[in-house]
């Protein structure tokens, strides 16, 4: 991607936080799908937000950029208050939904020019010509959206959420369906920006994606269940995981599944990962089918072990 400056606006500076959010809930029906959450993001971080389906990740973004009013809770959104100046808060907001919405039969730069106006973005010639540079899309400029491979709408979809120059970026799921080299400019992108003063939160399912985060949180069912840096949720995660190696792997995975303390067992290559949270009982499992032709190790449980974990702990708001 390109390597021109972002120009952030004089507000988008001061120190402190980009969300300060507490008690937020939303509910539709009966249903609660935004369970009283409590979330700070500081300026210029990297947030990622991880959960299942239907955990609520979507609602609550929607909440935070003005486009759904909280039924309960308070806090503020680049120092607008969530449920009263939403007007506000989608003026300094770029927000990249997990479809691609816009216009397949018009080119790059008329896209990028269509979103200028609805922003009214002064000198707007000049600044699409700015974002279509920033992203390395300018060779491209003249190609129909509805050409493009996934990579490349995604540079667009990101260009278009720069373009009036936000103070913050809500981007859901914007990875989803492209190929690991567009994934990973996508992300340098995404840092370089953070580095410039941009703060961004981000929705993914890709664990590998959640390591490249400053901080990260993870919601399931409308519940926060825990947030922190990588090695935060790591270290307070009870999991004990046990990393098996030898032959017939899936001989001894059948033998485990079920057993006393046994929460989790997972082919990982040529190897096994057993993982519980009762470490005691998960190795007076091990200790039963244990034989000299493998090898157990005590390891280190993974993001991807951890998530599911608590995922199958937690209580299903729609059941």
């Amino acid at each position: 991607m390109g390597t021109a400056p972002l120009t952030l606006s004089s507000a988008a500076a001061p120190a402190g936080l980009a969300i300060d959010v507490s008690g937020i809930t939303k509910r539709f029906g009966p249903k609660t799908v935004v369970n009283a959450v409590d979330l700070q993001v500081r300026r210029g971080e990297i947030y990622g937000f991880l959960g299942p389906n239907g955990s609520g990740k979507t609602t609550f973004i929607r909440m935070l950029c003005g486009l759904l009013t909280p039924d309960s809770g308070q806090g503020t959104c680049l120092g607008y208050d969530v449920l009263t100046q939403q007007a506000e808060i989608k003026r300094h907001v770029g927000y990249m939904t997990q479809r691609f919405s816009h216009y397949e039969d018009l080119s790059i730069r008329e896209n990028l020019d269509f979103v200028a106006r609805i922003y009214a973005v002064p000198a707007r010639a000049a600044a699409v010509q700015r974002s279509l540079d920033r992203l390395g899309l300018a060779r491209r400029s003249h190609q129909l959206a509805g050409q493009l491979s996934g990579g490349w709408k995604q540079r667009l979809a990101l260009a278009a959420c720069l373009i009036h120059e936000p103070q913050l970026l809500l981007l859901d799921e914007p990875t989803a369906g492209v190929d690991p080299k567009a994934r990973r400019e996508f992300w340098d992108e995404i840092h370089r920006l953070a580095s410039e003063g941009l703060t961004v939160l981000i929705t993914t399912h890709y664990m590998d994606e959640a390591e490249r985060c400053h901080r990260l949180a993870y919601l399931a069912y409308g519940k926060l269940l825990t947030h922190g840096t990588v090695a935060e949720v790591v270290a307070a995660s009870p999991l004990t995981t046990w990393i098996v190696t030898g032959p017939q792997l899936q001989a001894i995975s059948a033998v485990l599944r079920g057993r006393p303390g046994v929460e989790q067992v997972v082919a990982f290559g040529n190897t096994l990962h057993v993982s519980g949270r009762d470490a005691r009982q998960l190795e007076a499992s091990l200790a039963a089918v244990q034989t000299s032709a493998h090898t157990w190790t005590l390891g280190k449980a993974s993001l991807e072990d951890i998530f599911i974990s608590l995922m199958d702990g937690a209580k299903d708001n729609f059941s």
